[in-house]
């Protein structure tokens, strides 16, 4: 396994305690605002990945996707976002940029109810409560049924796994956050292991897999290592964090403090043969720090990625 470290394109602390962690890899977020238009260039990637290069880090994991909720929604111009998607995934495999993490959750993305809920010493973590966010009154989106949704999804696959093929470059579905199967009337479908498997399957390819991210997983109600051992070398990418909880409540945890045995999870990522890239994510915030990127703080992640690190040494499955 491989660490990596989520990156915003502005250079900032984060950047310098990576460096000094030893990270090597980065997985970065295109500039807000901007994505179509770095998606839909070579030169524009180019330069990104020059950028993060400039600073020691190499780039090989683009998350998340440009804009496509037209996509997600089955809107008119859905079919202009998959071919940026295409042309993105292309200029990836030209580049050497290996993995896209990209996810299905429609008009509703990653959801929270509150950034403050007190973990172990007061560390603010995220929490979502169901209770608190759904309303009977529908959204602009209206009713987004699940079978739209999965017919939306495969009418994307089919267009972009065998772009992804050609070019190299493998697809790391992400499940839903909050893994709940409707929100205001918008339907969620990757919200099980079975959703996940059958996600994938759509569109068969050595190249098509999923995020395996654990806090997800757990929030479902999965075997966490299970899900590891399940999916095998269909895990493209892994976003190593925990939850306690269950889907329609559930707040973030320390690394080192949830319920999943992630020193187990670690060693079945060894067991399968997994060589991929991991990146601890939705750490803690910690004292005096504050909350304008919540669950991406620097002082939580010193102490995650230190966590991983002595995990995969353990079992031996720490890669340069």
């Amino acid at each position: 396994m491989k660490i990596a470290d989520f990156f915003y394109y502005t250079p900032d602390r984060q950047w310098d305690y990576a460096s000094q962690l030893g990270i090597r890899y980065a997985d970065g977020r295109m500039i807000d605002g901007h994505m179509n238009e770095i998606a839909g260039s070579y030169g524009k990637l180019k330069a990104m990945k020059e950028h993060f290069e400039e600073r020691g880090f190499r780039l090989k994991i683009i998350e998340p996707a440009p804009p496509n909720q037209k996509i997600k929604q089955g809107l008119p111009g859905r079919d202009e976002e998959i071919e940026t998607m295409c042309t993105l995934i292309r200029n990836m495999g030209r580049l050497g940029i290996e993995v896209l993490c990209y996810n299905f959750m429609a008009h509703f993305g990653w959801t929270r109810t509150s950034f403050d809920y007190p973990e172990r010493g007061g560390a603010l973590v995220s929490e979502y409560d169901h209770s608190k966010f759904d309303a009977p009154e529908l959204t602009e989106a209206g009713v987004i049924s699940a079978g739209q949704l999965w017919e939306n999804l495969e009418y994307m696959q089919r267009a972009i796994v065998p772009v992804a093929e050609e070019a190299g470059v493998r697809l790391a579905l992400h499940p839903d956050d909050p893994p709940v199967p409707e929100i205001r009337g918008v339907s969620r479908i990757l919200t099980s292991a079975d959703a996940m498997e059958r996600a994938v399957n759509l569109v068969p390819s050595p190249n098509m897999g999923i995020t395996m991210c654990q806090g997800s997983f757990q929030a479902m109600g999965e075997d966490v290592v299970e899900c590891i051992r399940r999916f095998g070398d269909r895990i493209n990418f892994v976003h190593f964090r925990d939850t306690r909880g269950d889907k329609y409540r559930f707040h973030e945890t320390f690394h080192d403090n949830g319920p999943t045995d992630m020193a187990a999870a670690v060693r079945a990522y060894r067991d399968i043969g997994y060589h991929g890239y991991v990146r601890v994510d939705h750490v803690p915030a910690m004292a005096g720090e504050d909350a304008e990127h919540p669950g991406y703080g620097s002082v939580g992640r010193l102490f995650a990625i230190g966590y991983l690190r002595g995990l995969m040494e353990m079992a031996g499955s720490l890669e340069d």
